[in-house]
């Protein structure tokens, strides 16, 4: 665990893109690869950058708005902006206050954090940080646990249930393989009994431990068993296939996550965001679509909502900021990216979130 930190500089960050490098410059070499890293030959971890940059947003003019309002509705419930906190795995590795600092963060920027099933905190006390918290699972071998699963989430006050759908296996991760990375004895995954986890994650030395815990068999009939068990929004996280969109409504799902899971699973799937527009076709308004992987900017959370996304769902820039400061500069990361979508919505002649699925887009090469 990381603990002294030197203090890179008393300028405030004016993007995301700062606590990139930032991060980068407290955290060990290994550590670092393995937030930043993707599957494979990171194609579709390059293509997620690409995707969005080909998106060209055409403003309106002379239309009277004033600085556009970012409130919207994300599962039927109101947020400060269509900005939901990505889940992601063992935060505790970047900073020791990890998910708790994190959560906050999200609380104080009024917009839902999503607790991974592989959180360094438990479900418990993270639902006690000050957030909306929707939960994330990964469907495990033994239907059990996650019966157990369920039943502290529903406790725990979770207002939704997000499954993840496209990790069968552990996408391979040169990266980590070549770091020999292992996560710290205290990082483990909390969530499961005794952190059976804990060992490694993502392809790296004792991969065995997380994959002998995730079910590779999952199937349409499973989500439907899932869709009985709970009385919460369901939320389906990694569809890329329009197909699979259609399924998902058809067994109960309330909003499909439209990912590549930031280009750490199969590589040389398109970008998120190249498949966001016939996602959006295939299920019309028959239920929410939300999309992630490579947002970094309040500009590409524009890009989203004018392909008719009804929110995104951010990830590693909050994780740098995490590393760097922990809840106050995730909580800075999150003001910065309000602002930078109350610009982008103001300057394309929209005064909310919903009037930008009326904007036009060009696709640049």
């Amino acid at each position: 665990m990381l603990t002294d930190r030197p203090v890179l500089t008393d300028r405030p960050a004016v993007s995301l893109d700062d606590y990139t490098e930032r991060a980068r410059a407290v955290l060990p070499p290994d550590v670092w690869d393995y937030v930043a890293g993707g599957s494979a030959a990171e194609v579709t971890l390059a293509a997620n950058r690409r995707g969005l940059d080909r998106v060209a947003v055409l403003p309106r003019v002379l239309r009277g708005v004033g600085a556009a309002d970012l409130r919207t509705r994300l599962l039927g419930r109101p947020y400060a902006m269509p900005v939901g906190v990505a889940p992601m795995a063992y935060q505790r590795l970047l900073h020791p206050d990890g998910e708790l600092a994190l959560a906050a963060a999200a609380g104080a920027a009024g917009v839902p954090y999503v607790a991974s099933t592989l959180a360094s905190t438990p479900i418990e006390q993270i639902a006690g940080a000050g957030a909306e918290i929707w939960f994330q699972l990964y469907w495990l071998r033994e239907r059990a646990m996650v019966r157990d699963l369920l039943d502290r989430v529903v406790a725990a006050g979770c207002r939704a249930l997000m499954l993840t759908v496209d990790v069968p296996v552990l996408g391979r991760h040169p990266r980590d393989l070549r770091n020999a990375f292992r996560l710290p004895a205290d990082v483990v995954a909390a969530n499961l009994p005794d952190g059976r986890a804990a060992l490694a994650h993502a392809g790296a030395p004792g991969v065995a431990a997380v994959a002998a815990s995730f079910a590779p068999a999952l199937r349409w009939a499973d989500l439907a068993w899932l869709r009985e068990q709970v009385d919460l929004p369901l939320v389906v996280k990694g569809v890329l296939d329009p197909r699979d969109a259609v399924e998902a409504v058809r067994v109960g799902a309330d909003a499909v996550v439209v990912s590549n899971h930031g280009g750490r699973q199969l590589d040389g799937a398109p970008a998120s965001i190249t498949m966001l527009p016939e996602v959006l076709d295939a299920v019309g308004d028959r239920c929410q679509v939300l999309v992630d992987s490579g947002i970094r900017s309040g500009t590409d959370v524009l890009r989203a909502l004018a392909l008719g996304a009804s929110g995104v769902l951010i990830g590693r820039p909050l994780l740098w900021a995490l590393a760097v400061g922990g809840q106050p500069a995730a909580r800075d990361a999150l003001a910065l990216l309000a602002a930078e979508l109350t610009d982008a919505l103001t300057l394309a002649g929209c005064p909310d979130p919903a009037a930008a699925g009326e904007l036009r887009t060009v696709e640049v090469r």
